[in-house]
């Protein structure tokens, strides 16, 4: 899973809670494997230069995925989600299975 934040209008509040509430909170979903975070120095080939802050999510497949945000955990992580982003358009959220190549 990969979520694509948009330079946030607060970064200081953006950063304290993504820091200190979003990314713990995260951590308890079922499942999880790995959590990632690419922030500051993110460069795009293709022209976009509105990404302030990249989120990665590593679980064993689609299914586990599924199953993690349907928990309470996911669910409450969802929530925390649109404190960060309230608006569709700050955040591109993209679920998928993926294999090693």
């Amino acid at each position: 899973m990969i979520a694509i934040y948009k330079t946030p209008t607060d970064r200081e509040f953006f950063d304290k809670h993504y820091l200190e509430t979003h990314i713990p909170l995260a951590k308890t979903l079922p499942g999880l494997v790995r959590y990632d975070v690419a922030k500051g120095g993110i460069l795009s080939t293709t022209g976009h230069e509105d990404v302030y802050c990249i989120g990665t999510l590593y679980f064993e497949s689609l299914a586990a995925i599924k199953m993690a945000f349907a928990s309470e955990e996911g669910k409450a992580c969802a929530a925390d989600r649109r404190i960060l982003a309230p608006q569709t358009q700050d955040v591109q959220i993209y679920i998928f299975d993926s294999i090693e190549v």
